[in-house]
């Protein structure tokens, strides 16, 4: 009788984690025949989303909210919304609407577009700018937020790194350059701080070169991921911002090493003059004795 409930009770909760795993419905109305934009906007550092997780959730992890009348939006923490199904007018107002929830908010308008297709026998690819997808489940919208919202962010931290590099020009040609004005160690510490904290947010927060959380549960979507992440090319951009910002690191620790070089160099020079000057003295005391 133990050995029958037992088996009974495991039945019962393989049956609740298989209903788990089920392919979310998003319960907005649209049809097999609609074709839905989706738009990614670059709104800030980041999304204080406690709120809404608790209260308009129609999806989490990343969270799915309604927005407007027959659409949605997938936010994410990293300062990133991905809306589908959004007129001009919806789209502006939403997003004024978050800005309670944005720290730091972007002074760029960093965004990327995808329209989706739906069809339920289709092959999911990529196909003139339109996303051919079977359906429009929430872990499937998940996905497509997550790659359109790494290329934006990635848009934003290439436009970040291009600025460095036009930023230590200066270093570098003064290294070269004996006449050109040497660089302060505060502004070299400085780019110093701002390329690993590029790197922090990049691969700590934003996590650029992971694969999405339904991923796991739904291995099935791997394929779609993948499509995207190559459409996108997000790890290729990822590997030349990481080699650009070596070289940045690279070149603004080299000037800072000669920098402390030359101010050690003349450190010993005032100590050489400093005894120089004292042996004078005293052999001025010993003449006047």
């Amino acid at each position: 009788m133990v050995s029958l409930s037992t088996s009974a009770t495991d039945f019962d909760t393989s049956q609740q984690s298989d209903s788990l795993l089920q392919l979310s419905p998003v319960p907005l109305g649209w049809s097999p025949e609609d074709q839905i934009m989706a738009r990614a906007h670059l709104v800030g550092e980041r999304l204080i989303l406690k709120t809404l997780e608790t209260t308009a959730a129609l999806s989490t992890n990343p969270l799915i909210v309604r927005a407007g009348k027959s659409g949605c939006a997938v936010l994410l923490r990293y300062g990133v919304v991905v809306v589908f199904n959004l007129d001009a007018a919806e789209e502006v107002a939403y997003l004024d609407s978050l800005k309670p929830l944005v720290k730091e908010p972007s002074a760029e308008n960093i965004y990327e577009d995808l329209l989706l297709a739906f069809h339920p026998t289709t092959k999911e690819r990529l196909e003139q700018n339109t996303l051919w997808l079977k359906d429009c489940n929430a872990e499937r919208l998940q996905i497509v937020a997550e790659a359109l919202a790494k290329s934006v962010v990635l848009d934003y931290y290439e436009q970040k790194v291009s600025d460095l590099f036009a930023q230590i020009k200066p270093f570098t040609t003064a290294i070269q350059n004996p006449k050109e004005r040497p660089p302060k160690e505060k502004e070299l510490l400085r780019y110093i701080g701002g390329t690993l904290l590029i790197q922090q947010k990049m691969l700590g927060i934003v996590e650029v070169g992971d694969k999405p959380d339904p991923i796991w549960d739904f291995p099935d979507l791997n394929r779609l991921y993948l499509r995207l992440e190559d459409e996108y090319e997000l790890r290729e951009r990822l590997l030349i911002l990481e080699q650009k910002l070596t070289l940045i690191s690279r070149s603004v620790e080299t000037a800072l090493g000669i920098l402390q070089q030359g101010s050690s160099h003349r450190v010993e020079w005032y100590i050489v003059i400093l005894i120089v000057v004292e042996i004078l003295l005293s052999i001025y005391e010993i003449w006047l004795q």
